[in-house]
């Protein structure tokens, strides 16, 4: 009985499951966001987004078991709860789950499923150890989740495109932060991530840069006259939260990481109040 219930512990730990929801719920926001909310369409694209980043996680944990032997070793694979083969499988049922719920959606959205599958897949094998590419695949992957969930409302509009940019350019300088704190054991395996190949402190560099670029850009909702000082009033903080986090890297990354999330999480609100103003 222990054994199961340390095998299903696992598999549930290899979706990450508190990721999966929360791109669920971004999908759900692109849409709102957007301007268009049809029931059924915003339920497949949630439920395919879920089982997505749920089976990406799972095959994520797959290939880098060599690596998380040192780095996480507590994860479900190195600690031996799941075998290398039950995550593959696992992962293989959970994109199944996200064709199926994907394949009625309009055009456009099943066109950006099948681009995210695509890099959720080849994303470990062939993206991950180039410095900076690897960075930007996660970055796209993350921000899409608002495209996509627009997308199948036919509702793809101007201040859709700023949130996923806002989002892919956070997610983007948080994932350089965290290959600072995985140098070791990245080196160990051989990989070329940023800071290996340019150096920490270049690569925290550029985090902020790049950080500080996508909070300027933020304000375009306001200035094109979409969203009013409600948008406003919460987007600021939210870019102080993301700029000072990045900042943050230089000497926590551990700690930079958990407050660029939150500071993502704090955009898509902003996104949200300045959609719900507008309808009120």
């Amino acid at each position: 009985m222990g054994d199961r219930t340390a095998f299903a512990t696992g598999l549930l730990e290899l979706t990450r499951p508190g990721n999966a929801v929360a791109a669920g719920a971004l999908t759900f926001i692109g849409a709102f966001v957007g301007g268009g909310l049809r029931a059924t369409s915003v339920a497949l694209a949630v439920a395919a987004t879920v089982f997505a980043v749920a089976a990406g996680n799972a095959a994520n944990d797959y290939f880098d078991r060599d690596i998380d032997r040192v780095n996480r070793p507590d994860r479900p694979i190195p600690s031996g709860r799941v075998s290398p083969r039950g995550a593959a499988v696992f992962s293989a049922v959970l994109f199944l789950g996200a064709v199926v719920a994907a394949v009625t959606l309009p055009v456009l959205a099943l066109g950006i499923a099948v681009v995210n599958l695509v890099a959720l897949v080849a994303y470990t094998e062939l993206f991950k150890g180039l410095p900076g590419v690897g960075n930007a695949v996660v970055a796209y992957l993350t921000g899409s989740t608002f495209l996509f969930g627009a997308a199948a409302v036919e509702s793809l509009g101007p201040d859709v495109w700023v949130l996923f940019g806002l989002a892919a350019v956070a997610t983007f300088a948080r994932e350089l932060v965290k290959d600072v704190e995985d140098v070791s054991g990245d080196r160990e395996e051989g990989l070329r991530t940023l800071p290996i190949v340019a150096g920490e402190r270049a690569t925290l560099t550029l985090a902020v840069v790049v950080m500080a670029l996508g909070a300027g850009a933020s304000v375009l909702p306001y200035a094109r006259g979409t969203f009013g000082l409600a948008y406003l009033a919460l987007v600021i903080p939210a870019d102080g939260v993301m700029v000072g986090a990045t900042a943050l890297g230089f000497r926590d990354p551990g700690t930079a990481q958990r407050w660029l999330k939150r500071g993502t999480y704090l955009a898509a609100a902003a996104f949200v109040l300045g959609r719900i103003a507008v309808l009120g």
